[in-house]
Protein backbone atom coordinates (compact mmCIF):
# COMPACT_ATOMS: atom_id res chain seq x y z
CA UNK A 1 0.00 0.00 0.00
CA UNK A 2 3.06 2.13 0.25
CA UNK A 3 3.11 2.49 -3.79
CA UNK A 4 -0.71 4.02 -3.38
CA UNK A 5 -0.19 6.43 -0.48
CA UNK A 6 2.88 7.64 -2.75
CA UNK A 7 0.88 7.72 -6.10
CA UNK A 8 -1.67 9.54 -3.98
CA UNK A 9 0.98 12.14 -2.89
CA UNK A 10 2.25 12.62 -6.44
CA UNK A 11 -1.38 13.13 -8.23
CA UNK A 12 -2.46 15.55 -5.56
CA UNK A 13 0.54 18.09 -6.29
CA UNK A 14 -0.20 17.41 -9.86
CA UNK A 15 -4.10 18.34 -9.42
CA UNK A 16 -2.69 22.31 -7.84
CA UNK A 17 -1.19 22.27 -11.48
CA UNK A 18 -3.36 21.26 -13.73
CA UNK A 19 -5.89 23.69 -15.64
CA UNK A 20 -8.63 21.26 -15.96
CA UNK A 21 -8.65 20.03 -12.95
CA UNK A 22 -10.29 16.09 -14.76
CA UNK A 23 -7.60 15.56 -16.45
CA UNK A 24 -6.40 13.97 -13.27
CA UNK A 25 -8.21 11.14 -13.59
CA UNK A 26 -6.45 10.23 -16.93
CA UNK A 27 -2.89 10.54 -15.13
CA UNK A 28 -0.48 7.77 -16.09
CA UNK A 29 0.70 7.64 -12.83
CA UNK A 30 -3.37 6.42 -11.80
CA UNK A 31 -3.50 4.07 -14.88
CA UNK A 32 -0.32 2.20 -13.49
CA UNK A 33 -1.94 1.50 -10.39
CA UNK A 34 -5.12 -0.15 -11.91
CA UNK A 35 -2.35 -2.43 -14.83
CA UNK A 36 -0.89 -3.67 -11.33
CA UNK A 37 -3.96 -5.07 -10.18
CA UNK A 38 -3.58 -8.48 -11.49
CA UNK A 39 0.06 -8.47 -10.36
CA UNK A 40 -0.86 -8.46 -6.58
CA UNK A 41 -0.71 -11.62 -4.41
CA UNK A 42 -4.29 -13.55 -5.07
CA UNK A 43 -5.23 -12.94 -1.27
CA UNK A 44 -4.12 -9.05 -1.82
CA UNK A 45 -5.85 -7.89 -5.11
CA UNK A 46 -8.89 -7.60 -3.77
CA UNK A 47 -7.79 -4.71 -0.90
CA UNK A 48 -5.52 -3.31 -3.23
CA UNK A 49 -8.01 -2.81 -5.88
CA UNK A 50 -10.38 -1.31 -3.76
CA UNK A 51 -7.34 1.18 -2.71
CA UNK A 52 -6.79 2.05 -5.80
CA UNK A 53 -10.70 3.01 -6.44
CA UNK A 54 -10.72 4.77 -3.24
CA UNK A 55 -7.86 6.93 -4.60
CA UNK A 56 -9.84 7.49 -8.27
CA UNK A 57 -13.00 8.54 -6.01
CA UNK A 58 -10.79 11.13 -3.57
CA UNK A 59 -9.12 12.32 -6.73
CA UNK A 60 -12.63 12.62 -8.36
CA UNK A 61 -13.93 14.66 -5.52
CA UNK A 62 -10.74 16.77 -5.12
CA UNK A 63 -10.99 17.61 -8.97
CA UNK A 64 -14.64 18.87 -8.63
CA UNK A 65 -14.22 20.81 -5.70
CA UNK A 66 -11.04 22.71 -6.83
CA UNK A 67 -12.45 23.03 -10.86
CA UNK A 68 -13.27 26.79 -11.29
CA UNK A 69 -16.73 27.79 -12.11
CA UNK A 70 -17.69 27.60 -15.55
CA UNK A 71 -18.79 31.31 -17.07
CA UNK A 72 -22.22 32.07 -17.01
CA UNK A 73 -23.82 32.40 -20.23
CA UNK A 74 -26.75 34.27 -22.12
CA UNK A 75 -29.25 31.15 -22.35
CA UNK A 76 -30.52 30.87 -26.09
CA UNK A 77 -34.01 30.54 -26.85
CA UNK A 78 -33.82 27.70 -29.51
CA UNK A 79 -37.78 28.63 -30.36
CA UNK A 80 -36.98 31.88 -31.43
CA UNK A 81 -37.75 33.25 -35.19
CA UNK A 82 -34.78 33.78 -37.59
CA UNK A 83 -35.91 37.08 -38.36
CA UNK A 84 -37.47 39.40 -36.44
CA UNK A 85 -39.95 39.82 -38.72
CA UNK A 86 -40.71 36.41 -38.96
CA UNK A 87 -43.89 34.49 -37.20
CA UNK A 88 -43.19 31.90 -35.14
CA UNK A 89 -44.41 28.88 -37.08
CA UNK A 90 -47.29 26.82 -35.80
CA UNK A 91 -45.95 23.49 -33.79
CA UNK A 92 -46.89 20.19 -34.47
CA UNK A 93 -49.84 19.12 -31.84
CA UNK A 94 -47.87 16.77 -29.42
CA UNK A 95 -50.80 13.32 -30.34
CA UNK A 96 -48.77 13.12 -34.01
CA UNK A 97 -45.52 12.40 -31.44
CA UNK A 98 -44.93 8.64 -30.00
CA UNK A 99 -42.70 6.47 -27.97
CA UNK A 100 -39.67 5.30 -30.27
CA UNK A 101 -40.33 1.42 -30.05
CA UNK A 102 -36.85 0.88 -28.09
CA UNK A 103 -37.69 3.05 -25.48
CA UNK A 104 -41.27 1.32 -25.02
CA UNK A 105 -40.13 -2.47 -25.07
CA UNK A 106 -37.23 -0.83 -22.55
CA UNK A 107 -40.02 0.28 -19.58
CA UNK A 108 -41.25 -3.86 -20.56
CA UNK A 109 -38.13 -5.41 -20.01
CA UNK A 110 -37.50 -3.23 -16.77
CA UNK A 111 -41.01 -3.68 -15.28
CA UNK A 112 -40.75 -7.39 -15.77
CA UNK A 113 -37.88 -7.35 -14.09
CA UNK A 114 -38.34 -5.50 -11.16
CA UNK A 115 -41.42 -7.95 -10.53
CA UNK A 116 -38.85 -10.93 -9.94
CA UNK A 117 -37.42 -8.45 -7.57
CA UNK A 118 -34.64 -6.86 -9.50
CA UNK A 119 -33.45 -3.49 -9.29
CA UNK A 120 -32.98 -1.75 -12.04
CA UNK A 121 -29.96 0.78 -12.92
CA UNK A 122 -28.52 2.57 -15.80
CA UNK A 123 -25.31 1.74 -17.55
CA UNK A 124 -22.99 4.50 -18.81
CA UNK A 125 -22.39 5.46 -21.94
CA UNK A 126 -18.58 6.73 -21.41
CA UNK A 127 -15.96 4.78 -18.96
CA UNK A 128 -12.65 3.88 -18.17
CA UNK A 129 -10.33 0.71 -18.95
CA UNK A 130 -10.28 -0.83 -15.59
CA UNK A 131 -14.67 -1.24 -15.71
CA UNK A 132 -14.43 -1.78 -19.38
CA UNK A 133 -12.25 -4.93 -18.66
CA UNK A 134 -9.32 -5.16 -15.95
CA UNK A 135 -12.47 -5.60 -13.51
CA UNK A 136 -14.09 -8.22 -16.03
CA UNK A 137 -10.70 -10.37 -16.28
CA UNK A 138 -9.71 -9.33 -19.71
CA UNK A 139 -6.33 -10.70 -20.13
CA UNK A 140 -3.94 -7.67 -20.49
CA UNK A 141 -3.65 -8.82 -24.73
CA UNK A 142 -7.23 -9.89 -24.80
CA UNK A 143 -8.09 -8.43 -28.74
CA UNK A 144 -10.67 -6.54 -27.19
CA UNK A 145 -8.72 -4.06 -25.57
CA UNK A 146 -7.51 -3.15 -29.16
CA UNK A 147 -9.50 -0.08 -30.64
CA UNK A 148 -9.81 -1.82 -33.91
CA UNK A 149 -12.72 -3.29 -31.81
CA UNK A 150 -13.60 -0.73 -29.26
CA UNK A 151 -14.17 2.97 -29.12
CA UNK A 152 -11.28 4.69 -27.78
CA UNK A 153 -10.70 8.22 -27.58
CA UNK A 154 -7.24 9.97 -27.20
CA UNK A 155 -7.22 10.26 -23.78
CA UNK A 156 -8.17 6.67 -23.41
CA UNK A 157 -12.11 7.13 -22.34
CA UNK A 158 -13.94 4.02 -23.91
CA UNK A 159 -17.70 4.06 -25.43
CA UNK A 160 -18.24 0.98 -23.65
CA UNK A 161 -18.56 -2.32 -25.85
CA UNK A 162 -21.59 -3.96 -22.99
CA UNK A 163 -22.98 -3.44 -19.76
CA UNK A 164 -21.08 -5.55 -18.43
CA UNK A 165 -18.83 -2.55 -17.37
CA UNK A 166 -21.28 -2.15 -14.11
CA UNK A 167 -20.72 -5.30 -12.64
CA UNK A 168 -18.10 -3.94 -10.65
CA UNK A 169 -19.87 -0.84 -9.52
CA UNK A 170 -23.35 -2.92 -9.16
CA UNK A 171 -21.78 -5.44 -6.50
CA UNK A 172 -19.48 -2.88 -4.65
CA UNK A 173 -22.10 -0.27 -4.19
CA UNK A 174 -24.57 -3.34 -2.53
CA UNK A 175 -21.85 -5.65 -0.59
CA UNK A 176 -23.76 -4.42 2.38
CA UNK A 177 -26.61 -6.31 1.20
CA UNK A 178 -24.59 -9.95 1.16
CA UNK A 179 -24.05 -8.76 4.54
CA UNK A 180 -27.07 -8.56 5.57
CA UNK A 181 -28.05 -11.92 4.38
CA UNK A 182 -29.80 -10.53 0.91
CA UNK A 183 -28.89 -11.25 -2.54
CA UNK A 184 -27.72 -8.80 -5.13
CA UNK A 185 -30.01 -8.54 -7.83
CA UNK A 186 -29.82 -5.59 -10.75
CA UNK A 187 -31.01 -5.21 -14.26
CA UNK A 188 -28.79 -2.42 -16.09
CA UNK A 189 -29.89 -1.22 -19.50
CA UNK A 190 -28.23 1.68 -21.69
CA UNK A 191 -26.58 2.27 -24.95
CA UNK A 192 -23.60 0.53 -26.17
CA UNK A 193 -21.20 1.35 -29.23
CA UNK A 194 -19.04 -1.37 -30.93
CA UNK A 195 -16.78 -0.88 -34.20
CA UNK A 196 -19.20 -2.83 -36.53
CA UNK A 197 -19.53 -3.34 -40.17
CA UNK A 198 -23.16 -2.89 -40.51
CA UNK A 199 -26.03 -4.71 -42.31
CA UNK A 200 -29.35 -5.77 -41.38
CA UNK A 201 -27.95 -7.60 -37.98
CA UNK A 202 -25.40 -5.29 -37.04
CA UNK A 203 -25.52 -1.75 -35.86
CA UNK A 204 -23.03 0.11 -34.09
CA UNK A 205 -24.66 1.87 -31.06
CA UNK A 206 -27.50 -0.74 -29.88
CA UNK A 207 -28.79 -0.99 -26.35
CA UNK A 208 -27.94 -4.46 -24.32
CA UNK A 209 -29.68 -5.31 -20.98
CA UNK A 210 -27.46 -6.57 -18.00
CA UNK A 211 -28.64 -8.63 -14.93
CA UNK A 212 -26.12 -9.83 -12.64
CA UNK A 213 -27.41 -11.82 -9.08
CA UNK A 214 -24.97 -12.30 -6.46
CA UNK A 215 -25.85 -14.23 -3.51
CA UNK A 216 -24.83 -17.67 -1.80
CA UNK A 217 -25.80 -20.81 -3.07
CA UNK A 218 -26.50 -19.70 -6.24
CA UNK A 219 -26.60 -22.13 -9.14
CA UNK A 220 -26.71 -22.42 -13.11
CA UNK A 221 -30.06 -23.65 -12.74
CA UNK A 222 -31.29 -20.51 -11.16
CA UNK A 223 -29.95 -18.29 -14.10
CA UNK A 224 -31.69 -20.87 -16.38
CA UNK A 225 -34.46 -20.07 -14.68
CA UNK A 226 -34.71 -16.39 -14.49
CA UNK A 227 -34.02 -16.08 -17.80
CA UNK A 228 -36.73 -18.30 -19.30
CA UNK A 229 -39.44 -16.54 -16.97
CA UNK A 230 -38.43 -13.39 -18.32
CA UNK A 231 -38.70 -14.59 -22.20
CA UNK A 232 -41.81 -16.52 -21.63
CA UNK A 233 -43.25 -13.63 -19.35
CA UNK A 234 -42.00 -11.37 -22.58
CA UNK A 235 -43.20 -13.06 -25.42
CA UNK A 236 -46.27 -14.10 -23.19
CA UNK A 237 -45.76 -17.61 -24.71
CA UNK A 238 -44.57 -20.51 -22.93
CA UNK A 239 -40.84 -21.46 -24.59
CA UNK A 240 -38.31 -23.64 -24.71
CA UNK A 241 -34.57 -22.37 -24.31
CA UNK A 242 -31.11 -24.48 -24.17
CA UNK A 243 -27.84 -23.39 -23.32
CA UNK A 244 -24.80 -24.08 -25.23
CA UNK A 245 -21.06 -23.92 -23.67
CA UNK A 246 -19.10 -20.85 -24.74
CA UNK A 247 -16.14 -18.45 -23.60
CA UNK A 248 -16.43 -15.35 -21.43
CA UNK A 249 -13.74 -13.83 -19.24
CA UNK A 250 -15.95 -12.60 -16.95
CA UNK A 251 -18.06 -15.72 -16.46
CA UNK A 252 -17.13 -19.52 -15.84
CA UNK A 253 -18.56 -21.40 -17.04
CA UNK A 254 -20.11 -19.23 -20.12
CA UNK A 255 -22.79 -20.05 -22.30
CA UNK A 256 -24.97 -18.48 -25.11
CA UNK A 257 -28.36 -18.81 -24.53
CA UNK A 258 -31.08 -19.80 -27.04
CA UNK A 259 -34.47 -20.22 -27.48
CA UNK A 260 -37.37 -21.92 -29.22
CA UNK A 261 -38.46 -19.35 -32.03
CA UNK A 262 -41.39 -18.17 -30.82
CA UNK A 263 -42.89 -17.78 -34.44
CA UNK A 264 -42.37 -21.14 -35.73
CA UNK A 265 -44.76 -23.96 -36.37
CA UNK A 266 -43.52 -27.21 -37.53
CA UNK A 267 -45.43 -27.13 -41.35
CA UNK A 268 -44.56 -23.64 -42.52
CA UNK A 269 -41.13 -22.15 -43.15
CA UNK A 270 -39.96 -19.73 -40.70
CA UNK A 271 -38.14 -17.08 -42.01
CA UNK A 272 -36.87 -15.51 -38.85
CA UNK A 273 -34.86 -18.83 -37.74
CA UNK A 274 -34.88 -20.43 -40.99
CA UNK A 275 -36.02 -23.18 -40.19
CA UNK A 276 -33.13 -23.85 -37.42
CA UNK A 277 -36.24 -23.60 -34.60
CA UNK A 278 -33.78 -22.21 -32.54
CA UNK A 279 -32.34 -18.54 -31.86
CA UNK A 280 -29.09 -17.41 -30.41
CA UNK A 281 -30.16 -15.04 -27.93
CA UNK A 282 -27.42 -13.47 -25.20
CA UNK A 283 -24.61 -14.79 -23.41
CA UNK A 284 -24.57 -15.76 -19.67
CA UNK A 285 -22.93 -17.76 -17.32
CA UNK A 286 -22.09 -17.94 -13.40
CA UNK A 287 -19.81 -14.47 -12.35
CA UNK A 288 -16.04 -15.90 -12.60
CA UNK A 289 -14.69 -15.93 -8.89
CA UNK A 290 -12.19 -13.22 -10.03
CA UNK A 291 -14.81 -10.50 -10.73
CA UNK A 292 -16.29 -11.35 -7.60
CA UNK A 293 -13.03 -10.53 -5.76
CA UNK A 294 -12.31 -7.64 -7.57
CA UNK A 295 -15.44 -6.00 -6.30
CA UNK A 296 -14.57 -6.84 -3.11
CA UNK A 297 -16.62 -9.97 -2.40
CA UNK A 298 -15.48 -13.35 -1.09
CA UNK A 299 -15.60 -16.51 -4.42
CA UNK A 300 -15.79 -18.95 -1.56
CA UNK A 301 -18.59 -17.77 0.14
CA UNK A 302 -20.92 -16.19 -2.40
CA UNK A 303 -21.86 -17.08 -6.36
CA UNK A 304 -23.28 -15.24 -8.65
CA UNK A 305 -24.38 -15.44 -12.39
CA UNK A 306 -25.01 -12.74 -15.28
CA UNK A 307 -25.98 -12.13 -18.45
CA UNK A 308 -26.11 -9.63 -21.09
CA UNK A 309 -28.12 -9.23 -24.72
CA UNK A 310 -29.13 -6.91 -27.53
CA UNK A 311 -32.72 -4.87 -26.58
CA UNK A 312 -33.03 -5.00 -30.21
CA UNK A 313 -32.65 -8.19 -30.49
CA UNK A 314 -35.63 -9.19 -28.01
CA UNK A 315 -38.07 -6.41 -30.41
CA UNK A 316 -37.11 -7.55 -33.51
CA UNK A 317 -37.91 -10.99 -32.90
CA UNK A 318 -41.46 -9.58 -31.39
CA UNK A 319 -42.25 -7.88 -34.15
CA UNK A 320 -40.97 -9.70 -37.03
CA UNK A 321 -38.33 -6.61 -37.70
CA UNK A 322 -35.95 -7.80 -40.40
CA UNK A 323 -33.29 -4.70 -39.97
CA UNK A 324 -31.74 -3.46 -36.88
CA UNK A 325 -31.11 -0.14 -38.96
CA UNK A 326 -34.49 0.83 -38.52
CA UNK A 327 -33.97 2.13 -34.88
CA UNK A 328 -31.89 4.45 -36.13
CA UNK A 329 -32.71 5.65 -39.11
CA UNK A 330 -35.47 8.03 -38.59
CA UNK A 331 -37.81 6.46 -41.03
CA UNK A 332 -41.28 7.82 -40.11
CA UNK A 333 -42.69 4.89 -42.20
CA UNK A 334 -41.45 2.37 -39.69
CA UNK A 335 -41.96 4.33 -36.41
CA UNK A 336 -45.50 4.83 -37.24
CA UNK A 337 -46.18 1.39 -37.15
CA UNK A 338 -45.81 1.28 -33.31
CA UNK A 339 -48.09 4.45 -32.82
Amino acid sequence: MEEIHHAKELLLKKLETLEDKQQILRAPELKDLYSKIKEQPEDQRATYGQAVNELKMELEAQASELQPPVSKLEPIDVTAPFDVNTQLPALLPTRNGTTHPITREMQKISDIFYRMGFEVSPSREIDDEYHMFTSLNFPEDHPARDDYDTFITEEGWIAPAHTSTMQNRIIQARKEKLEAGEPIAVLAMDRVFRNEDLDARHEHTFTQHEGVYVGKNVTVGQLVGTLKLFLTTYYEKEIDVKITPFYFPFTEPSFEFSLSCPFCSDDVDCKVCSNERWIELLGCGMMHPNVLEMAGVNPKVYTGFAWGGGVERLVMMKFGIEDVRNFNSGKLSFLRQFK
